[in-house]
């Protein structure tokens, strides 16, 4: 897309940024730049990782700067992706009305209030919890913005595995806020969130494949089509069960967990393969909305086994 050019040659700006002072940004605004939905979700996977490694030494104080710090460090890559993806996000139905791209919030404040955040956000981890815990976020922040926003989210239909593994690091932030160390146990809660986020954003990438090839962005199903990518949600569902089961072969949870993980990860099972004939779009719908009761519900598991248990 052809971006406007303003009265100074030597300046671009893209669509929006010419109407930048027509309307006055709200608190809302700069709140729905931080992507709360995202930093909710993460959040609760970092709980998760730290009730399981501090549950029978519960520090509030630690969980509390924890989840803040490692919130701050997510809200910024989210402010920055917003930054960032200003130039397609007018050419998809649910993006277009973003602060940033209709004009108003500057660029250059979302910007700044990425970084701040992201600083604000590393200082808190680093100080509060260990340098481990900092370092993990810090990687998922560039890993986020660079790897997946700058490169591969416009250049090749993997992208998914790039921010898939940033989005699988928020447990393992968590566990090693009490263990300090990275460990067997971290490396499932990495591998279930990792695996989790592919028939996921698979199903979503179908359901909004329209938009998705109108701004250009290479996802899966508009590169390879929709029957590849719905071989790829079957495989990864396949993958999700044994994933999620290893935390009780490896003795960090109990036969509640156990049962809880083998129940939901073979209900997503039927439903991948039973949604192999008929409609797509129905079909990516029921998928992508048992992804979402599946996680939260395959994580209180993890809350409520050791309650149970003692």
């Amino acid at each position: 897309m052809e971006r406007p050019v303003t009265q100074d040659s030597s300046s671009v700006i893209l669509p929006g940024e010419e109407s930048v002072t027509a309307a006055k940004a709200t608190w809302r605004d700069y709140w729905e730049l931080t992507k709360p939905g995202i930093n909710r979700a993460n959040l609760i996977a970092v709980f998760t990782g730290y009730w399981l490694a501090g549950y029978a030494s519960f520090d509030l104080v630690l969980l509390l700067a924890v989840l803040l710090g490692t919130a701050l460090v997510i809200a910024g890559g989210c402010v920055v992706n917003n930054f960032i993806d200003r130039d397609i996000d007018p050419l998809m139905e649910r993006t277009r009305n973003r602060a940033v791209p209709a004009g108003r919030i500057k660029p250059q404040t979302a910007l700044w209030m990425g970084i701040v955040l992201f600083i604000l956000g590393m200082v808190v981890l680093a100080g509060f919890a260990n340098p481990l815990a900092a370092l993990l976020a810090g990687i998922g922040f560039l890993v986020y913005v660079f790897a997946y926003t700058v490169w591969t989210k416009r250049t090749t239909p993997w992208n998914t595995l790039v921010g898939s593994f940033s989005g699988a690091l928020p447990p393992m932030i968590g566990w090693v806020a009490v263990t300090g160390t990275l460990d067997a146990v971290a490396g499932v809660l990495f591998m279930i969130m990792f695996v989790w986020q592919f028939p996921h954003f698979y199903a979503l990438a179908i359901l909004k494949e329209r938009d998705y090839r109108a701004a250009g962005v290479p996802m899966l199903p508009v590169v390879k089509g929709v029957a590849e990518t719905k071989l790829q949600i079957m495989l990864f569902t396949l993958m999700m069960l044994p994933a999620s089961l290893l935390l009780y072969l490896l003795g960090a949870a109990s036969w509640i967990y156990f049962i809880s993980a083998l129940i939901l990860g073979s209900v997503w099972i039927i439903l991948a393969f039973k949604g192999w004939s008929g409609n797509d779009q129905t079909w990516a719908r029921k998928m992508f909305l048992f992804s979402l009761l599946y996680l939260p519900l395959l994580q209180i598991a993890m809350f409520v086994d050791p309650l149970v248990l003692g």
